[in-house]
């Protein structure tokens, strides 16, 4: 059995505790640098850093790959990867054994005013630059006017990511092996605007973008592109391939996960909400970059981390640029 090791961060110390751990079952591993040449010639490829890292290995394979395998902390969080390192020797026996399934999930093939970007896993978003903008657009479907509207942006996810972003944003919940997308405008200014369902073999475009300010793309939550006028999304080539352990759907884990997740957010201030999903889609922030982010006063970000970590939704820790500084991170 071959395994090829990858991490959203090379240095981690984690990833050589799980290559000792493979050593130590008789198991073939290899680190991957920035290049994934040998992800097709492996049998598994195990990915630390929990859900961050995964979403970066996927961003950046644009070709097939073997089965993925999710790592996470148990202080970390864990909705796309399955397994904690601690329980890693486990795994990978019923690796060895075939004792798993392999997830098919589609991604979307993504285009910025005609040039591609990474394949994208949930989903992707426009908005603009300044919050509590209004952004005008005009939605296509292949080719097809379907609306125009004026939101605050507007959201197209794959089925695993309806259970992220655009859940949150009024988005329905559907099962990973549905096949289709779902496009949220997100507070329209037209009260009968509603989520649509499209199959994912449609193009969808989101054209015409306009707003006082320049509008961003933002990709699984990850890193801002600036667009211009138009939004090409269509289902990628290549799925993401994911490692599934548990014995029941591992899409029925996902969203029972979530519902439980948002009912216990019920009665939280909205600014706590607005933080912890901040984190969610930013990584570990200071609480001044919190204040940037969401255009909250610094007092009231405060506010809200002392909310969120006395429910123990978030940690705090120390910069490691500077031991003065506290960063905030998920605790999921």
């Amino acid at each position: 059995m071959k395994v090829a090791l990858t991490s959203a961060d090379l240095q981690d110390n984690r990833l050589l505790q799980v290559k000792k751990t493979l050593e130590n079952l008789g198991i073939e591993s290899q680190v991957m640098k920035k290049q994934y040449a040998i992800a097709k010639d492996v049998d598994v490829v195990v990915v630390t850093g929990g859900d961050r890292g995964l979403l970066q290995y996927f961003h950046q394979m644009i070709d097939e790959s073997a089965p993925v395998l999710g790592i996470y902390e148990s202080d970390s969080t864990g909705f796309l990867a399955q397994i904690e390192t601690k329980n890693l020797e486990i795994a990978i026996n019923r690796l060895k054994s075939g004792d798993f399934g392999v997830d098919e999930v589609t991604r979307l093939g993504v285009k910025v005013d005609g040039k591609d970007i990474d394949p994208v896993l949930n989903d992707v978003a426009i908005f603009p630059s300044k919050s509590a903008t209004l952004m005008e657009h005009k939605l296509k479907i292949n080719g097809e006017d379907v609306w125009h509207d004026n939101s605050d942006g507007v959201i197209i996810a794959t089925p695993i990511g309806s259970t992220a972003y655009s859940m949150s944003a009024g988005g329905p919940m559907v099962l990973q092996k549905s096949k289709v997308f779902i496009i949220v405008s997100v507070n329209s200014i037209d009260v009968t605007r509603r989520p649509l369902v499209v199959s994912d073999d449609t193009v969808v475009e989101i054209d015409d973008i306009t707003s006082r300010y320049h509008c961003e793309v933002i990709p699984d939550g990850g890193e801002r592109l600036r667009i211009r006028k138009s939004l090409e999304c269509a289902k990628h080539q290549f799925p993401a391939r994911l490692v599934r352990l548990a014995e029941d759907s591992a899409a029925i884990s996902l969203i029972a996960k979530k519902v439980r997740l948002a009912e216990d957010l019920l009665g939280m201030p909205p600014s706590a909400k607005l933080v912890l999903k901040t984190l969610e889609y930013e990584g570990p922030l200071s609480q001044k970059d919190l204040a940037s982010r969401t255009l909250l006063p610094e007092r009231t970000v405060r506010l809200a981390l002392s909310h969120l970590l006395g429910k123990g939704y978030v940690k705090k820790k120390v910069s490691l640029r500077d031991a003065r500084q506290r960063i905030y991170e998920l605790k999921l």
